[in-house]
C-alpha cells in the first residue's frame, strides 16, 4: 500500500484521511432511511413539512430546513400538486338559511357536518361522490358513490351517516342548495332526527368551503396522482384513500395528527 500511495504521488498524511472518511458513518444516515420510508409509506403525498410533523410525532423533532435539504440530496419531492376541479352542481334554490356561516369549527364530533357532491370523470364515464366530513377533525364520515346524481345517492348517505349518532347529539347539517337537499325527503329525515339544517347562500362556494377544500385534495392527491384500470378498480382504490386520509393522513391544524387519531386523543373513552 506504501508503494501504491509513493506511485500516485499522494502525500501519507491525504491518504489516511481519506481512508478515516471512507471509514466514519453518515450521521444523518438513519435520518435519510426514516425519511425515504415515511416518503414511500404516503406514496410521495408528504413534503418536508409534513415529514417534518412524523417526526415529531415519532419523537424526533428536526429542522425542516434540514429536511428539505436531505430529501434534496435523496431526490424526493412531493409529487402532489393542487389542481382545479368542479363540483357537480343542481338545481339552485332556497330551503334553508345559512346557520353555518362559516362558523367551521366545532368543539366536538357530531355537532357539525357538511356535505356536498363532486364529479368524476373516467373511461368515458361519470361517476359521482356523496360524501359527509365532519368539521370536528375533518373527518369523512360516510360517502356514496354512483354513475348518476339521483336522491338515492343522498339518501343512502344519510341512512350510513345516521348510524354514527347518539340520542345525545345536536347536529347542524350544512350544505349547498343543490336540489338533491331541497327534497322533500330529505328535510324531512334531517326533521325526524332533530337535526338542524343549513344551506349555503347562492353561488356561494366559501360557505362551503372545507367540503370543497377536501374535494380539491381528495382529487390532487387521488384523482389525479394515480392510474385506474377500470370503474371497479377506482372504486377499490377510493376505499383505500379515504381510509388512508381518515386514519394516517396527519394535519397541522390537528396537532400532527391523522382525524381519526385527533378525535380518539381528544375525546374521553366511552
Amino acid at each position: 500500500m506504501k508503494a501504491l500511495v509513493k506511485l500516485a504521488g499522494i502525500p501519507r498524511s491525504t491518504y489516511y484521511y481519506l481512508v478515516k472518511k471512507m471509514n466514519r458513518l453518515e450521521p444523518d444516515a438513519d435520518l435519510k432511511e426514516t425519511i425515504k420510508a415515511i416518503y414511500d409509506e404516503h406514496e410521495g403525498r408528504y413534503g418536508y413539512r409534513r415529514i417534518r410533523d412524523e417526526l415529531a410525532n415519532r419523537g424526533q423533532k428536526v429542522n425542516h430546513k434540514k429536511i428539505q435539504r436531505l430529501m434534496k440530496e435523496l431526490g424526493l419531492k412531493c409529487l402532489v400538486r393542487m389542481k382545479k376541479y368542479r363540483s357537480y352542481k343542481g338545481t339552485v334554490g332556497k330551503i334553508a338559511p345559512n346557520v353555518l356561516d362559516r362558523e367551521f369549527k366545532a368543539e366536538k364530533p357530531n355537532e357539525k357536518w357538511v356535505t356536498d357532491i363532486t364529479e368524476f370523470k373516467l373511461f368515458g364515464e361519470k361517476l359521482y361522490l356523496s360524501p359527509v366530513l365532519d368539521l370536528f377533525n375533518g373527518e369523512i364520515i360516510t360517502y356514496t358513490i354512483g354513475s348518476r346524481p339521483t336522491f338515492s345517492l343522498v339518501s343512502e348517505m344519510l341512512e350510513k351517516a345516521f348510524k354514527r349518532l347518539s340520542e345525545d347529539d345536536e347536529l347542524l347539517m350544512h350544505s349547498d342548495q343543490g336540489w338533491h337537499y331541497q327534497m322533500k325527503q330529505y328535510r324531512q329525515a334531517l326533521k325526524e332526527r332533530g337535526i338542524t339544517q343549513s344551506m349555503s347562500r347562492k353561488g356561494n362556494c366559501y360557505d362551503n368551503a372545507v367540503m370543497e377544500n377536501f374535494f380539491g385534495m381528495m382529487k390532487s392527491e387521488f384523482l389525479y396522482f394515480k392510474e385506474f384500470e377500470s370503474i371497479d378498480h377506482f372504486k377499490l382504490e377510493l376505499a383505500k384513500y379515504i381510509k388512508y386520509y381518515n386514519n394516517k393522513r396527519i394535519k397541522a391544524k390537528l396537532k400532527g395528527m391523522s382525524p381519526i387519531q385527533y378525535r380518539t386523543h381528544t375525546q374521553p373513552a366511552a
